[in-house]
């Protein structure tokens, strides 16, 4: 069996991709990456029948964490250090069979490989298409992006030192249960929901995480252009190593600049103390591919993200940290405490020329909950006196796909009356049009990272609650949210967990939902995808 990946929204024409990732994975990066998941059911396996305190097992579920993060699309191209981790991994299932006395266990969590070889032949019978019942293999598939989406937040909160055991111990029980042949299809929607649930759960805990080290975000310009020291551009999403690359660059001359979804960090008050942190470069992930040449100094990937790079001479500037790899970048380990060196870039970064301009002027975040909440009077007050009539929810990924104009149309299109409330990278596709203000209140109000969508549930619910409703659904709020990988997967299955109804969904639907499944999700929830421009603002408008 051929490789076959479907997670994603580029997959290959909408149904899968089988000789390469359209993110540029390998085959064999791909079938490892398959047998690295196989590895981890296995291991939950023997913890959820083993019933193993959670909390006993330290590093286990912070390696569990990782090795779920690695395989997110863009994260990891490197075949070395996946096959790596599986061998961990067979070791850590190992011990833990040990522990307890256990018969009849799957496959998962018994298979015995000694090469990548065998690793590659194992991985051909165990991948996605080895559930042959179309449904029961979409409902999988869906819970265990899902999962992949809220390890990636879990592993962000426990970076920085918060944890919560339900969460772990929920990603065991999910991961087991896509083992289990006995479960329905109905009890595979029922998880699903279940996993929306724990994924509110890992996201309020990131939330926690994030405002209590750093503060709570507050409305904030962010430069967007450059200066004249050499610099290091950061990208993908973890605050911890932002701090950590801050602090060790602090007084030595170079500068720092974010890219994509790093852009948040900037609303963090902690983070305005460095005076080097000169501003954000670049756009969407996407784009890395021409911003990384005019930028000039080394990028550091702290997640997921990575386009591979055309040319030795950028490959030779990036380095990866954390889940992230890609071959022949150099990558930084963390010690046993969570400290990293980061000397190798400061010290390249220095021989290096300052960052070509490529724009120049200002853009505005920094609207999570708790700013909103600051602004809750005059928002309450707008929308009363009709200077507000709608909010549109256009949270989400941003991709290369041609029909994500769409967005930035849909945002240019909007009557004037109405407000977007974005996180994520989606925002690239319209953060930098000029679609002035309500009031004082911006039209666009970015609450930061996709892990921030959360600020967004909790923004609605609040407005609920002011306006007296028992509904969430009767707010004036439209929800039109584009979607790249699983880290959207889980903010779309919390979204529907706190009973969000008539999501519009796009620019296509995802390749891993089965034609009933998907029935069951239009039926049930309103999921739509999308249509033309000007037909969705009508039908939104109307509703």
């Amino acid at each position: 069996m051929s490789m076959f990946c479907y997670q994603c929204q580029e997959t290959a024409g909408g149904k899968g991709c089988t000789v390469r990732g359209v993110c540029g994975k390998s085959e064999e990066v791909a079938k490892l990456q398959d047998l690295l998941i196989y590895t981890l059911k296995g291991i939950s396996e023997i913890v959820v029948k083993g019933k193993i305190d959670i909390s006993k097992l330290g590093d286990i579920n912070y390696e569990v964490l990782s090795s779920l993060f690695m395989t997110i699309t863009n994260a990891n191209f490197d075949n070395g250090s996946i096959e790596k981790q599986i061998n961990k991994m067979i070791g850590i299932r190992e011990e833990l069979g040990k522990s307890v006395d256990l018969k009849d266990l799957h496959d998962a969590a018994s298979f015995i490989v000694n090469s990548r070889e065998s690793m590659l032949e194992k991985a051909a019978s165990i991948g996605v298409l080895a559930t042959t019942n179309e449904d029961v293999r979409s409902l999988r598939e869906m819970i265990t992006y899902g999962i992949k989406g809220m390890a990636a937040y879990a592993e962000h909160a426990k970076n920085i030192g918060k944890e919560n055991f339900e969460i772990n111990a929920f990603i065991y029980e999910a991961l087991a249960a896509t083992l289990d042949d006995s479960l329905s299809a109905e009890d595979l929607v029922a998880l699903t929901m279940k996993t929306g649930e724990y994924g509110v759960k890992a996201m309020a805990l990131l939330d926690e995480a994030n405002t209590s080290r750093f503060g709570n975000p507050e409305m904030t310009e962010v430069n967007i252009g450059v200066r004249k020291n050499p610099a290091i551009l950061i990208s993908g999403h973890d605050m911890t190593d932002l701090e950590q690359l801050l602090e060790q660059t602090k007084g030595t001359g170079v500068d720092v600049y974010t890219h994509s979804e790093m852009l948040p960090a900037h609303y963090y008050p902690e983070f305005k103390k460095y005076d080097n942190f000169a501003g954000n470069y670049g756009n969407a992930w996407w784009k890395q591919v021409g911003e990384f040449e005019t930028f000039h100094g080394p990028i550091l990937f702290t997640t997921n993200c990575i386009v591979p790079p055309k040319s030795e001479e950028v490959r030779s500037r990036i380095f990866t940290t954390g889940s992230t790899g890609f071959p022949g970048c150099r990558h930084i380990a963390a010690d046993k405490n969570g400290k990293k060196d980061f000397s190798e870039i400061i010290a390249l970064a220095k021989t290096l020329p300052s960052p070509e301009e490529i724009e120049t002027g200002s853009i505005i975040g920094g609207f999570a909950h708790n700013q909103v909440m600051a602004l809750a009077d005059k928002v309450v007050e707008a929308v009363k006196s009709g200077a507000i009539r709608k909010f549109f929810v256009m949270a989400g990924c941003d991709g290369r796909m041609k029909s994500r104009g769409y967005y930035t149309e849909f945002a240019e299109k909007l009557p004037k009356d109405t407000v977007i409330l974005t996180a994520g990278c989606a925002k690239y596709r319209y953060n930098k049009l000029n679609l002035g203000d309500i009031g004082g209140i911006p039209r666009v109000l970015d609450a930061g990272q996709c892990n921030d969508s959360y600020s967004l549930a909790v923004i609605a619910l609040k407005l609920k609650e002011v306006f007296g409703l028992e509904d969430i659904n009767k707010l004036p709020i439209a929800f039109n949210i584009a979607w790249y990988e699983q880290k959207a997967v889980i903010v779309l299955l919390a979204l529907l967990y706190l009973g969000v109804k008539n999501i519009h969904l796009g620019p296509t639907l995802p390749g891993f939902l089965s034609p009933n499944v998907a029935k069951v999700l239009f039926e049930k929830f309103g999921i739509a995808g999308i249509g033309t421009v000007d037909d969705d603002i009508e039908l939104f408008m109307n509703a």
